[in-house]
C-alpha cells in the first residue's frame, strides 16, 4: 500500500473464492461486507483472483511478472518453487525485475510468521506491561507494519540503485522486530543484563511516565535537564527544583520514586487540560491519554480508505472487492493501467 500511495500501479493477486485472509478478519465489516482490517491496508490496489493450479492462471501470472518492475510475495518456503515461480529463477529470467519476499523468520525457515508470535519471541512482550503483571503484546500489529515499511524501503532502494544493485530482496518479521528494539537491545548488549518491564515508565529517563490527573490519565515526558527544571517549577515543586542532585538525569534516575511520587501527588489535584496548558506553556512535552476516536478527530481519515498518506502519497482507489478487476487484468494485463483503470 505504501508503494501504491506513492504512485505505483499495484495488482493484488488473491486466491479464488476467499481471497486475502484478512477479508474475513472481522467484525467489524462495512456495508459491502469488507472487514475493517482488510480496508486498513489495501487502498490503491487492483484485485485479481488466480489459481496456481490452473494453466490459464499460471500463464496470466507469468505475463504479469514479466511486465512488472517489482513483485512482492509472502509465501512459505518452497511454495512458489513447486509451482514454477521460484523468485531466484524469475529474477534470473527477467533482468529488470526486483523481487521482495516477506517471511516470518527469514529465507530458509519454513515457520509461518504471525505478528503475535514474533512479538513474543522478539523480546517485545517481555518488556511490555506492568512490572508485576504478565508479558503484554502491543495493541497494534506493529511487527507487520514495520516489516511492510522495511519492505517498501528495500524496494525503493533497489529501484533507486538501478538494475546493477540487489534485485532479490528479503524482509522478515523477526528481523524487523529485533531491529526495532533499538535502545532496549543496545542496553542489553552493553550491560549483558535482561531489560525488565517498566510499564509506562521509561527505562532510562525520569520523569517519563503516566500520571493520573483529576479527570483522566496523562503522560509527562521529560527528555533533558532544562525540561526537568521547567517542569518542576511549573508544577510548583520548589524542593525538587532546588535539589542539585536532581539536575541531571542520572540523579533523577537514582531518585525515581521520589521524583515520580512528588509529580503524581501534584497532578492528581487538577484536570489534565490544566496541566497540559501549564506544562505546554514552558515547553515540557505532555499530553492526555486519548481514545482512538479522540485521536482521529481532525485527522484526514475515511471509513473506506483509512488514514490518508502524507505527501507525496495520494488516495486514488478504494480497497478492491475480491477479483474486482479480474476481467480487466485478464483482458489487458498491465495495459489496463495506461487506460486509467
Amino acid at each position: 500500500m505504501i508503494l501504491a500511495d506513492l504512485g505505483a500501479e499495484v495488482i493484488k493477486v488473491e486466491r479464488p473464492g476467499t481471497g486475502d485472509d484478512t477479508r474475513g478478519w472481522g467484525p467489524p465489516f462495512d456495508d459491502r461486507g469488507e472487514s475493517a482490517y482488510f480496508l486498513s491496508v489495501n487502498r490503491n490496489k487492483l484485485s485479481v483472483a488466480a489459481d496456481f493450479d490452473e494453466p490459464a492462471d499460471r500463464e496470466l501470472l507469468h505475463a504479469l511478472v514479466a511486465g512488472a518492475d517489482v513483485v512482492l510475495d509472502n509465501f512459505r518456503e518452497g511454495s512458489l518453487e513447486r509451482r514454477g515461480f521460484g523468485p531466484d529463477e524469475m529474477v534470473a529470467r527477467h533482468p529488470r525485475l526486483v523481487w521482495c519476499t516477506i517471511t516470518g523468520f527469514g529465507l530458509g525457515n519454513p515457520r509461518p510468521g504471525y505478528d503475535f508470535v514474533v512479538q513474543a519471541e522478539s523480546g517485545w512482550m517481555a518488556i511490555t506491561g506492568a512490572p508485576d503483571g504478565a508479558p503484554t503484546k502491543i495493541g497494534v500489529a506493529v511487527v507487520d507494519v514495520l516489516a511492510g515499511k522495511d519492505a517498501a524501503i528495500a524496494v525503493l532502494a533497489a529501484l533507486a540503485g538501478g538494475r546493477q544493485g540487489a534485485r532479490r530482496l528479503s524482509v522478515s518479521l523477526a528481523h524487523s522486530a529485533a531491529a526495532a528494539l533499538v535502545n532496549i537491545s543496545q542496553n542489553a548488549l552493553v550491560t549483558g543484563r535482561e531489560s525488565p518491564r517498566w510499564g509506562n515508565a521509561h527505562p532510562t529517563l525520569v520523569p517519563y511516565d503516566l500520571f493520573e490527573t483529576a479527570d483522566r490519565p496523562m503522560v509527562i515526558a521529560v527528555g533533558n535537564d532544562p525540561q526537568f527544571a521547567q517542569c518542576v517549577r511549573a508544577l510548583g515543586l520548589d524542593e525538587l527544583a532546588a535539589d542539585a542532585s536532581l539536575r541531571t538525569n542520572a540523579g533523577r534516575f537514582a531518585a525515581r520514586e521520589r521524583v515520580v511520587g512528588a509529580i503524581a501527588a501534584t497532578v492528581r489535584t487538577r484536570p489534565s487540560a490544566h496541566w497540559v496548558e501549564v506544562l505546554g506553556r514552558v515547553g515540557v512535552p505532555c499530553g492526555p491519554v486519548q481514545t482512538v476516536l479522540e485521536a482521529l478527530q481532525g485527522v484526514d481519515a475515511s471509513p473506506l480508505t483509512g488514514v490518508a498518506p502524507l505527501a507525496p502519497g495520494t488516495v486514488r482507489r478504494p480497497p478492491p472487492l475480491l477479483d474486482e478487476h479480474g476481467a480487466l487484468v485478464r483482458a489487458e494485463g498491465w495495459g489496463a493501467f495506461a487506460k486509467g483503470a
